[in-house]
């Protein structure tokens, strides 16, 4: 039985697992993709998705990608004990995606719509934005500072 699991891995270069969980998930994305099709908007939708990955690709990558570089060369790594970048790309990270997916509301863009389906105003998305940004960067300072004292004591 080992001997068929390393042949396969060495074959497929993953485990069974792997292959299974693609699997899957190549089959939820074309049920997806199934669905979508007979929707009247699937044109725009399709070209929604192609623009944000374009967007991505050409204008996010470049920009994180040189945020990180810059931030690599700010904080040297300590002799001993954790890094201080990840406790910093992290929260970053999280702040980040926040904002890409409330920003139509930190922006107050479609503010009649959203006062119609919901009856309440966009005046609280930058101030909770903001809030959620400070508790994760203190929450990773917190973690980080933990994390020190116990590299510390060993």
């Amino acid at each position: 039985m080992a001997e068929v699991r390393s042949r396969f891995r060495a074959a497929y270069g993953a485990g069974a697992r792997h292959l299974l969980l693609t699997a899957i998930a190549f089959a939820v994305t074309g049920w997806v993709a199934l669905r979508l099709a007979g929707e009247p908007t699937a044109g725009a939708m399709l070209l929604w998705f192609v623009g944000a990955a374009i967007a991505h690709d050409l204008v996010l990558f470049p920009v994180y990608a040189l945020a990180d570089r810059a931030l690599r060369a700010a904080v040297h790594p300590p002799a001993a004990g954790p890094s201080l970048v990840n406790h910093i790309r992290v929260p970053a990270l999280a702040a980040g995606l926040l904002f890409l997916v409330y920003l139509p509301g930190i922006l107050r863009q479609g503010g009649p719509t959203y006062r119609a389906a919901t009856g309440q105003d966009q005046q609280p998305f930058l101030g909770r934005w903001l809030l959620a940004s400070g508790v994760l960067f203190l929450a990773s300072a917190v973690l980080y500072a933990l994390r020190r004292l116990r590299a510390g004591r060993r």
